[in-house]
């Protein structure tokens, strides 16, 4: 079963912590409940955008520095 991983935020998505750094995760790789896959920046304010279920994530619907809108799809695990 497929879950997708929605922005809670306007903003611009970031799959890395900062510039040089690694993503917080790759597609193909296994993740957590809980887990950090990204920010959402909206007027220098960062949030977490976390998986809500275990799983594999599968695919990024979004690009790194991509916009984003509340209720955007992020990502989709599996």
């Amino acid at each position: 079963m497929s879950h997708q991983i929605i922005s809670p935020l306007p903003g611009i998505f970031y799959r890395k912590p900062g510039p040089g750094k690694e993503p917080y995760v790759n597609e193909g790789e296994t993740i957590s409940a809980g887990q950090t896959i990204g920010l959402v920046e909206i007027m220098k304010q960062f949030s977490e955008v976390r998986a809500e279920f275990d799983g594999v994530l599968e695919k990024f619907e979004i690009d790194d520095f991509g916009i984003v809108n509340p209720g955007d799809v992020i990502a989709i695990t599996s």
